[in-house]
């Protein structure tokens, strides 16, 4: 079976402000391996499976050519760009468009289906082996059913940043991997819903990758989203003859297309209205890398809880988190003293000042500058 990967890399980082900018995103830094940007560590990560020719890359027109020169192994006609920003759903289905495109594939392709894994450029991956061996499993259950796959993490925490994944306990559980129904989809929760999901021991947090055969993909997405899944063929058409372009001379056979799409994720507009949906529960450490909180996790804490990167002094600090992210060029010192619980970043051109138990409130900062300044600041 042709084994491809859809890799979303187009959001704009924007809880991660001041480090991450609209033309340097999250995805293009280096924020979990020092050497490595979390793109870059998707496409290697996953390399063992679905080798770089076999990545597309999903991303906007603004960081198409960006990605195109800084990713190593991925070919530059396989970096897609949305013609506008119509959230996960619209991404996943002009990305299996390109791909059903680009490798010639016929609507029934049942002798040697295409499968598609669906992931994101800001996932932390523990255990790369066990991770590749995961995925391998979800895509063969992909090939050789009707199920509509995904992987789940078994919470660690009362998280209510994550959505859930209810599955059912009275199936049977076959092998290493086992690919279990699912019974219910469950939005971000309060703490309380949340503490009561971790207890109830069924509850997967939502990981946000997805595997499927593309022709399964595209018959429940005309069944559940057919605003989007019907448009699919149409797609097809547009990029017919163009998909080694990287979609640059389909834009406008494709723009009204893909503009009319809704703007919805995939979760609402088809994991939780479809048939047949299966999760895999992933045995790796995961982390979603979402917010300047995940940064605390990435990285050991010193002896007062503190969290440090960068050339930084601190005297009488406890349990921060602080960078000095100026560049080499631009050397700038930063000291700080009797604080507990803040955070401190700073950049050539930012500096962000808050305490840690507000850091899922950034994007309001970055609402509120762009108010007051437009775009030069994010």
């Amino acid at each position: 079976m042709p084994k491809t990967a859809i890799i979303m890399a187009g959001g704009a980082g924007e809880r991660f402000w001041p480090l991450s900018r609209k033309r340097r995103p999250k995805q293009l830094l280096k924020l979990t391996n020092p050497d490595t940007s979390m793109l870059q560590e998707a496409i290697d990560r996953i390399a063992p499976v679905i080798p770089p020719d076999r990545v597309f890359i999903v991303t906007s027109e603004l960081l198409q050519q960006v990605i195109r020169d800084e990713i190593k192994g991925v070919p530059a006609a396989n970096v897609v760009a949305e013609p506008s920003k119509r959230n996960t759903a619209g991404c996943i289905a002009l990305g299996a468009a390109f791909i059903a495109e680009r490798l010639g594939i016929s609507d029934d392709n049942a002798d040697d289906p295409l499968t598609i894994a669906v992931l994101t450029a800001d996932h932390a991956i523990g255990d790369a082996e066990l991770f590749c061996q995961t995925i391998d499993a979800a895509l063969q259950h992909a090939a050789d059913s009707d199920d509509l796959v995904t992987l789940g993490i078994r919470p660690t925490r009362p998280a209510t940043g994550y959505g859930y994944i209810e599955y059912d306990t009275a199936a049977e559980v076959k092998g290493e991997f086992p690919a279990l129904p699912v019974t219910s989809f469950h939005e971000k929760p309060d703490e309380a819903r949340a503490r009561a999901y971790v207890d109830a021991g069924n509850f997967l947090w939502n990981s946000g990758m997805f595997f499927w055969r593309y022709d399964v993909l595209r018959q429940e997405m005309m069944r559940c989203l057919p605003e989007v899944g019907g448009r699919i063929d149409t797609l097809r058409a547009g990029l017919r003859g163009r998909s080694n372009d990287a979609v640059e001379g389909a834009h406008d056979a494709i723009r009204a297309v893909f503009d009319a799409f809704p703007d919805i994720s995939i979760d609402y507009g088809l994991m939780e209205k479809a048939a047949h949906v299966a999760v895999i529960p992933a045995r790796f450490a995961w982390d979603d890398v979402g917010s300047l909180d995940a940064l605390e996790r990435a990285h050991p804490a010193d002896e007062d809880g503190n969290v440090v990167q960068g050339d930084v002094v601190l005297l009488d600090m406890h349990n921060s988190l602080v960078v000095n992210a100026t560049s080499d060029g631009r050397p700038m010192a930063v000291a700080a003293m009797g604080m507990d619980d803040v955070v401190l970043i700073t950049t050539d051109d930012g500096i962000l000042l808050c305490p840690r138990e507000r850091l899922q409130d950034v994007k309001k900062i970055v609402k509120e500058m762009r108010s007051r300044f437009g775009e030069k600041f994010v």
